[in-house]
């Protein structure tokens, strides 16, 4: 396939659902071979591989839990295995709660640090050593909720700053080797996991917004694909909010 990507690897982590869907579909739409990442559900990522394929483009599913470095070193030597290359990685699996003080648990705790930031870390640390160079491209997803987060989001905010500190941190890191690392911090987003949010607190989202919308995942894909993309070959160690402009 032609277009922005061709040519180009890419692994997302989370792909197979959300916005980590959204930026699979709009790579391979672009001519970038995919490779899909996910926790559990194999049919429907390997539905989704199935559709890419069926359209011309290239596609493979790589499962399992992001919380464990193995997982994340099989998915970067299936995409040298499959495809001879890897060029891109979006880190798009995560989780969020909503957990008061009095109710927030160890395990509570221990899951949303350990797939949002773990899991990051962990799938960095795999891709970095095979991105192109110079060239190679990382983008991790956080949240706007890291800059302003209300009540019950202590778990998750705190979560994904620390995603925003590391982005910032490998940056500087990878850097020299001519890799951009960059992060987009997405406001609320009509998805699968974010439905039940989207019902009970979407019509407040929307009186808030600028843009008077709830985001697609089609909103985020669009700026990782300007962040994957040569054309912010001088942009690197930035949050970019894309949250139709809530202050």
């Amino acid at each position: 396939m032609s277009g922005q990507f061709a040519g180009k690897v890419a692994w997302v982590t989370g792909g197979s659902q959300g916005i980590g869907k959204g930026v699979v579909k709009m790579f391979a739409e672009r001519g970038a071979a995919v490779v899909i990442g996910y926790s559990s559900n194999r049919d429907i990522a390997e539905d989704l591989a199935r559709s890419i394929r069926d359209a011309g483009g290239k596609a493979v599913a790589a499962g399992g839990d992001i919380r464990n470095a193995d997982v994340a070193r099989t998915s970067v030597e299936l995409a040298l295995q499959e495809f001879g290359r890897l060029d891109i990685l979006v880190t798009a699996a995560g989780v969020a709660g909503r957990q008061m003080l009095q109710d927030i648990t160890e395990e509570d705790y221990r899951q949303t640090f350990d797939i949002n930031v773990w899991g990051t870390i962990a799938s960095i640390q795999a891709a970095a050593p095979h991105l192109t160079s110079p060239g190679g491209k990382i983008v991790t997803i956080t949240s706007r909720m890291a800059l302003n987060p209300f009540p019950g989001a202590a778990l998750y905010a705190g979560a994904k700053n620390a995603v925003n500190a590391i982005t910032e941190s490998f940056a500087r890191e990878l850097g020299p080797r001519g890799i951009t690392v960059n992060a987009v911090a997405p406001g609320l987003i009509k998805s699968e996991r974010m439905a039940k949010a989207v019902e009970t607190r979407g019509h407040e989202t929307v009186a808030i917004t600028p843009l008077a919308r709830i985001g697609m995942p089609e909103d985020i894909a669009g700026v990782v694909a300007f962040l994957a993309s040569d054309d912010s070959r001088w942009v690197t160690g930035r949050v970019i909010r894309a949250d139709g402009g809530i202050v």
